[in-house]
């Protein structure tokens, strides 16, 4: 039988051990179908054809068992690593497993195989090897007769290799440790601490504190960290005391292997492994008290305390380990309000309704002892369910005034507070305000104007954003109930561009006024198309700013220049006059200049401005104004200043014309020299007072005026004159409406024409056109009358005209035959056949 095992580099040969093998005398031709050794007994098992199963000794290659185990063949068998047996398969398909029974083989050796003489030894090699029971008889001996002969090392090795651990006693321990060692060697005690380490095995409890216990009194660490890494060592509480002041973490991995919970707690608490603390619990199901545990390490390490009592409250299934008021309890108790603010701020963030009073007694806490910390958790936002009432008295106490107010709903708790508005943020306070009632937002900022004119900024600032749910027109009332002429002017002005509220622009126009904006003032009444200009302007007036440009500007836009005129010169403001007319608006210098002669201004003013204005007054209005009041000759220096630069407008000239009129300074030949003056103008002008010159004025403008013509020269007898424009115009029109039956003045007309125009004239268009007036007015007496003048008494020029001494003979014809023979005898250069 070859008896081999892998065998490393060192370590003795394999060897061999010859046995003859006996087959039963029932099956002599029998033979093995497996052979299967056990390593975990030492024995080899072999199973034949026949269905016998032999087991040897795999030292002495001795039969210790051969027993039929099937009566049908055996085809096939393996060993079985995990039973130390093996197991086999019959032709039926049988299974069947066979391994030692290690309670009874060493005794079934000693005692029943009487047969071999060697069978004791067998039996104490397989139970000192194997670890089998049965034999420790046989080890107490061996271990007395070396222990007694002084051999402590094989006395320690049989110890060692006993399993049962007989030898393994505290009785044995004290053995050892009792005998004295030689000097220059091991001592027993540690020779046999040694062997028991060197066989690989397992030191009980009390072999492991007495081993480790002198290592740890000569700081041996790194023996015992080899040990506890080799499994060497019984774990025990005792062990883990023992090793604890040596190394913490020596004595947590022995607490662990002994399952000492609360220790193991306490050093993961020591070591800071908190998280490892709960894992572990959670792992063991163990009840930690977590009470003992926090006081003890809030006393040696208040963060560390911190970190693990948040994660005791916040455990991954959602039930908390331990009570929060518990912890808020030991952590108050050692005055910890930081550590126990951060636990609760861990704790309370899923700010649920029934945390209320443990979110007031956080902010309380704070609110009383850290009003800083407080504000930065209000800051926060993150609870809601707290009380705001309480937490709002508290605030005010410690100084909060903005979280005061934003916790207080009274009234009067609001008032109160916002009188310390001073210590607040503007924007804070302007953002309040919009959670407030108008009626309310309203008391309050009378009480802050009230109470401190400083915050009038603020106040303000107020006003300008909720003006349209307070009132814009209240508001100004307030400001003026406390005399601040600057909080109408900062409230209206941020609101001004978006009002169209007349009394908000007039309010804004006084308060700046008031407070000498004089700027702003002028901006406003120059730019703004909203206030009431009669109100504006009357206020103005009023005031007696010292600068009137304001006022200028509401009266020029609103038309009030008579009265802006006025004011200005009843308070000797002629400065400004100036100013109005010549770079406000020169357009209203007329009408200026007609109130200053109203208010008897000294003319030498007046023509002065004039100057000033120049040519930017217009010419039309000024001769307006002025002519109403009959002064024309203040203006001529003017007027005659405009006509030297080359001005052709007609009411200058007209002007000018009207005041050489009133002035007799020639005008006749103004009239008819000038081109530029309005005829029909300038001729009424002169109906009144020299009809001449009315007709003079007509006549130039020869055929725009005939009807003005006609008529002025009918009203004052100027028929010779008329009767000359009617010959020299030659109009067929202006003809038939003199010559027309119903006009009474159509006589006087044609005596005139008869007598005086006609024969004067020496044109024959105009005779003709004459001539043809009569015949289409159709009057053959007139006509005869007028011919007779111009031919029979012999005309120079018209008197042989043969058309008109033809025309003569048969108007006569047609009108007056008794006068045909005079005039056939009388004439000599008519056409007789015809």
């Amino acid at each position: 039988m070859d008896v081999s095992a892998p065998r490393g580099e060192g370590l003795p040969p394999p060897f061999k051990v010859n046995a003859e093998i006996q087959m039963p005398p029932e099956v002599p031709t029998d033979f093995a179908v497996g052979m299967h050794l056990s390593e975990k007994h030492g024995v080899v098992f072999m199973v034949t054809k026949a269905g016998y199963l032999f087991v040897f000794d795999v030292a002495t290659a001795t039969m210790l068992v051969r027993t039929r185990v099937s009566q049908d063949p055996i085809f096939i068998s393996t060993g079985s690593k995990s039973s130390g047996g093996c197991i086999f398969v019959n032709r039926k398909g049988a299974v069947t497993t066979v391994k030692v029974n290690e309670q009874a083989i060493v005794n079934y050796i000693s005692n029943k195989l009487v047969h071999l003489p060697n069978r004791q030894d067998i039996a104490f090699t397989l139970a000192r090897r194997f670890g089998l029971a049965g034999a420790n008889e046989l080890f107490q001996q061996q271990f007395a007769r070396y222990f007694a002969s002084g051999d402590y090392k094989n006395a320690a090795t049989i110890a060692a290799q006993c399993k049962s651990g007989i030898l393994r006693t505290p009785e044995v321990i004290n053995q050892f440790k009792s005998v004295a060692g030689t000097p220059g060697q091991a001592s027993p005690i540690l020779t046999y601490f040694s062997v028991l380490l060197e066989h690989g095995g397992k030191l009980n409890g009390l072999e492991s504190i007495e081993l480790v216990r002198p290592v740890v009194q000569q700081q041996r660490r790194e023996l015992v960290e080899k040990w506890l890494k080799e499994d060497k060592l019984e774990c025990t509480e005792e062990l883990g005391d023992l090793v604890k002041p040596l190394d913490t973490r020596f004595a947590l991995s022995i607490y662990l292997r002994a399952s000492v919970h609360q220790k193991v707690i306490a050093c993961f608490a020591e070591t800071a492994q908190y998280d490892q603390i709960l894992a572990y619990v959670k792992k063991v199901g163990y009840q930690a008290d977590y009470t003992q545990l926090l006081q003890q390490m809030l006393m040696s390490n208040p963060e560390a305390a911190t970190n693990f009592a948040k994660n005791l409250l916040d455990s991954a299934n959602g039930q908390p380990l331990i009570d929060v008021n518990v912890v808020v309890k030991i952590f108050m108790e050692q005055n910890r309000l930081q550590e126990t603010t951060a636990i609760l701020l861990e704790a309370l963030k899923a700010n649920r309704p029934d945390q209320a009073a443990l979110q007031t007694q956080l902010l309380a806490m704070n609110l009383q002892q850290a009003p800083k910390v407080a504000e930065a958790i209000l800051q926060m936002n993150m609870f809601t369910h707290y009380d705001r009432a309480y937490i709002g008295q508290l605030c005010e106490k410690a100084g909060l005034m903005q979280w005061a107010l934003e916790h207080y709903q009274d009234a009067a708790d609001l008032k109160r507070v916002m009188l310390h508005a001073h210590s607040m943020s503007p924007e804070f306070l302007v953002s309040y305000f919009s959670r407030m009632p108008p009626g309310t937002a309203l008391e309050c900022l009378t009480d802050l104007m009230r109470h401190n004119r400083q915050n009038l900024q603020v106040v303000v600032q107020v006003a300008i954003k909720y003006h349209e749910q307070i009132g814009a027109g209240k508001i100004v009332k307030m400001f003026e109930g406390f005399g601040s002429n600057e909080g109408v002017f900062y409230f209206l002005g941020a609101i001004l561009s978006s009002s169209t509220d007349p009394e908000v622009h007039f309010k804004y126009i006084q308060a700046a006024s008031r407070c000498g904006n004089m700027q702003e003032v002028e901006r406003v009444c120059r730019e703004s198309t909203v206030y009431d200009p009669l109100v504006v302007k009357d206020f103005l007036k009023e005031a007696k700013l010292p600068d009137p440009r304001p006022l200028i500007y509401v009266c020029d836009l609103h038309g009030f220049v008579n009265e802006l005129t006025e004011y200005l010169y009843k308070n000797s403001l002629m400065k400004y006059i100036e100013v109005y007319v010549v770079k406000v608006n020169p357009l209203q210098c007329p009408v200026v200049i007609g109130a200053l002669i109203d208010l008897d201004c000294s003319e030498d003013f007046i023509k002065t401005l004039l100057q000033n204005v120049r040519a930017a007054c217009p010419v039309e209005q000024l001769v307006a104004e002025v002519e109403k009041r009959n002064r024309l000759r203040v203006i001529l220096p003017w007027l005659e200043a405009r006509v030297a630069e080359g001005n052709q407008d007609p009411f200058l000239h007209n002007g000018i014309a009207k005041i050489y009129i009133d002035t007799n300074r020639d005008p006749e030949t103004f009239l008819k020299t000038n081109q530029f003056y309005d005829s029909a103008v300038v001729g009424k002008y002169c109906e009144d007072r020299d009809p001449h010159l009315a007709y003079t004025a007509y006549k130039r403008s020869w055929g725009q005026c005939d009807e003005q013509l006609v008529s002025v020269t009918n009203r004052n007898g100027l028929f010779r004159l008329q009767a000359r424009y009617l010959v020299e115009r030659q109009s067929d029109q202006l003809w038939e409406m003199v010559l027309n039956a119903e006009n009474k003045y159509r006589r006087s007309v044609i005596d005139q024409v008869v007598s005086t125009a006609l024969p004067e004239s020496t044109n024959a268009e105009e005779v003709s056109a004459t001539v043809k007036a009569f015949i289409a007015a159709d009057l053959p007496n007139e006509l005869i009358e007028l011919l007779e003048k111009i031919v029979l008494h012999k005309s120079a020029d018209f008197g042989k005209n043969r058309n008109l001494q033809n025309l003569l003979i048969l108007t006569a014809i047609k009108a007056d035959k008794s006068r045909v023979m005079d005039y056939i005898n009388r004439l000599d250069n008519y056409d007789g056949p015809e």
